[in-house]
């Protein structure tokens, strides 16, 4: 037989002496849902953003990588393509001008050659610098010497010791230069 009299289980009274819980009210678990709400947006968009940032960081690295693998090896070729030009200097233009045969080859050959590595640097990204005429700029230049020179203003790069090199934006090898010193005084732009 069935007795009604009995309260179901999960309505027994507290024990004596415990207050019972209060029902929860629906504005309080509203609010707490729509903070834990609030809080997992919250997470989900910074976890995208390091994601997003993530991405672009690991372009930036591999166009870098890209830009700048061959430095090592670009470093060690300035010395041949500076040999070449030593070599075409130091013939003197008038033998230049008088010889035939296959030593006018030969001449040609090396002046080929030397051209041909230049361009094949340039296909890579490694650029000549060429300042004979410019500002000095400390970034792409070091100084060897001043010379006095009044024609032209101090800080004017007046002469090349030997050709600097840069790869992308960055110099591979600064420019050895000469200075004028004594001249007059560059006046700064004002853009």
């Amino acid at each position: 037989m069935n007795d009604t009299s009995q309260a179901p289980a999960s309505e027994t009274p507290p024990p004596a002496g415990e207050a019972a819980a209060p029902e929860p009210d629906g504005f309080a678990v509203i609010e707490k849902l729509n903070a834990e709400n609030a809080e997992l947006k919250d997470r989900a968009l910074r976890a995208l953003a390091d994601v997003e940032n993530m991405r672009r960081r690991s372009e930036r690295e591999a166009a870098d990588a890209r830009t700048y693998a061959v430095t090592g090896f670009a470093r060690d070729l300035l010395t041949v393509v500076d040999n070449f030009a030593r070599a075409l200097e130091n013939l003197p233009a008038e033998t230049r001008a008088t010889v035939d045969g296959p030593l006018k080859s030969f001449i040609e050959g090396v002046e080929l050659t030397g051209r041909e590595l230049q361009a094949v640097l340039g296909r890579h990204g490694v650029k000549k610098l060429e300042p004979q005429g410019e500002k000095f700029d400390p970034n792409f230049h070091q100084a060897m010497f001043e010379a006095p020179d009044e024609a032209l203003p101090a800080g004017t790069v007046t002469q090349v010791v030997q050709s600097g090199w840069k790869i992308g934006d960055r110099v591979l090898r600064p420019a050895l230069v000469g200075v004028s010193k004594g001249g007059p005084k560059v006046a700064a732009k004002v853009e």
